[in-house]
């Protein structure tokens, strides 16, 4: 089921190619389509947690790795449509609006981040670089969902609400691991005062 509701966006352009219905820039339409792809599909996996923070649910975390790698699929995909027919594999042009653009800026440096995320992806290398360390490197994920939002809000026009609306799921998620932090900081100083008065 996963499978088939990741690869839904993928699949619908594809048919809007066949029936020649990608509008009148398909470029720009196909680019932001797997952005938004990519988005979605980074906000349900940075949910997965949360939801079991809050509601006590565990099966759904071994859907984290296989939503991770879409998410890489597809970011991957954004930015290949960018790069070979926005500009042609022109250097230059691409290093030029790296530089100057901001959103393009924080896109790719997202995109960097991720490349780790799904190298590491596999047991193997979670065993090889042990538990708490596999962890800490894939909190990343969070801080490619902060840049994430900043590359959408800061690509758009004003009007578009849109990409406000990822950056509310965002905050929420990301409050709901503060506060399960803080709670677990709160328990633990409480638990040592408790052991030295005793």
């Amino acid at each position: 089921m996963v499978w088939v509701i990741c690869l839904g966006p993928l699949t619908h352009l594809l048919y809007q190619l066949q029936t020649d219905d990608l509008g009148a820039n398909p470029i720009r339409y196909v680019t932001h389509k797997l952005g938004d792809a990519t988005l979605r599909i980074l906000m349900v996996c940075l949910s997965l947690t949360p939801i079991r923070l809050l509601f006590g649910m565990a099966w759904q975390m071994m859907l984290r790795r296989l939503l991770g790698l879409f998410v890489f699929f597809y970011v991957s995909l954004h930015f290949s449509v960018w790069i070979a027919l926005d500009h042609f594999f022109n250097g230059k042009r691409l290093l030029t609006d790296i530089i100057k653009r901001p959103y393009i800026t924080v896109g790719m440096l997202g995109l960097i981040l991720l490349v780790p995320l799904a190298v590491t992806s596999t047991s193997w290398m979670m065993k090889r670089l042990g538990g708490k360390n596999w962890r800490r490197l894939h909190k990343l994920v969070y801080v490619v969902g902060v840049l994430g939002v900043l590359h959408y809000l800061w690509l758009v026009k004003k009007g578009v609400n849109t990409p406000f609306g990822y950056a509310a799921v965002l905050i929420v998620l990301l409050g709901i691991r503060i506060w399960n932090w803080a709670k677990r900081r709160h328990a633990s100083r409480t638990s040592s005062s408790a052991l030295t008065v005793g």
